[in-house]
Parts: C-alpha cells; structure tokens; sequence
C-alpha cells in the first residue's frame, strides 16, 4: 500500500500513525544506487528483501510477492529503512565493507539459510566456488543447488551471492544479471580472487 496522492507532512503522519498502531508488518521504500534502482523492505525482525527493479514493474511484483509470503500490510515509510539506506550508500561509494543490519529469513527455505549463512562469511574483496560453498555445507555434491540457492537470494549486496563464482574464476549466474555482479566484484577488488 502507497501514500502517494498526500502532501508530505500527510504521508508522514499516515506513516507514523499507521506503524505506531501496529498496522505494518512490512515497511518498504526505494533507493536509487550504482546498479541500479533498489526496493527494500523490511519487517519488525529486520531487513526481509532487496529487489533489483527495473521499469517500476519488479516494485509491484516484489510487492505483490511480498504481500502472499509474508503479510499483506504494507506501507511505504521509507523512515523505516534509512540506517539500511545509509550502509548501502556507503557501501556503494567504498566506505563500507560489513553491514551491520538485522535479517529476517522467512523468505528463505532451510538449505536456503545453510547456503547464505556461508554466503555471509566470505571476505569483502574475496571470491569463493559453488563448490566451495557446498563443501563447506556439508552437501559436496550441491553445487547447482547451491547456485539455485543464490539465485534466489532474497537480500542480495547485504548477503553477498555475489561473490560466489563458478571453479576456474568464470562468474556463473547472479538473480540481479551478471552485469551487476561484474560491478559489485570490481567494486570490492575481487575479481580473480578465490579464498
């Protein structure tokens, strides 16, 4: 649900109110960055999603998506999204190399949270293999489903999917296109650089 169509100071308060009475279960806002325009949304137990949009229909779709997964109130309070906002920014501009944000998995599945936990721990400026990360699950033979895993990656730049390749340094897949995994691989310096 947006406030558009209200006067600043009226989406405002609608906001404030609306939250304040616990009718949101989802704040959303929008950001635009270096790979382009981001829908960001979050619950009371942290950042849920970040959605690469293109042409303002990923908004409605990740919306829509959002509204059957986890709860159909929703409201635009950008406010709500501001600290996610600001690390983002600097991560985009090379002040930053960890988030400091509070995750909400509940659009992951179990090995979904196995495969992104790893995920989490590979290095700012450091590569790692599907592989490699399925060895490190546990699940040596889960290469493809460790790349349908990241595919999939509901909160990607915070849990960096992209810094997972395929063996031998080529890129693999991203969910957000390889054009932005390129861009946030030469951001960090981690092209060609494996753990």
């Amino acid at each position: 649900m947006t406030s558009t169509g209200l006067d600043s100071a009226t989406r405002q308060r609608f906001q404030e109110r609306a939250q304040a009475e616990g009718l949101v279960d989802v704040a959303f806002a929008t950001m635009d960055s270096p790979v382009g325009s981001l829908l960001l949304a979050a619950t009371a137990r942290g950042l849920v999603e970040i959605a690469f949009t293109r042409n303002g229909t990923r908004v409605d779709d990740a919306l829509d998506e959002l509204a059957r997964k986890v709860s159909p109130r929703i409201l635009e309070a950008p406010a709500r999204l501001d600290p996610v906002r600001s690390q983002l920014d600097e991560y985009f501009n090379g002040h930053r190399v960890d988030f400091d944000v509070r995750l909400d998995r509940s659009l992951m599945g179990p090995f979904a949270r196995r495969v992104l936990g790893r995920t989490e721990r590979i290095p700012y400026g450091s590569v790692s293999t599907y592989a490699q990360v399925a060895r490190h699950i546990g699940a040596p033979r889960a290469a493809r489903a460790v790349g349908n895993a990241l595919a999939a990656n509901p909160i990607p730049v915070i849990v960096p999917c992209h810094r997972v390749v395929r063996t031998g340094g080529a890129l693999g897949g991203y969910g957000g296109g390889l054009d932005r995994k390129e861009w946030l691989l030469d951001l960090e310096g981690a092209r060609g650089r494996e753990q």
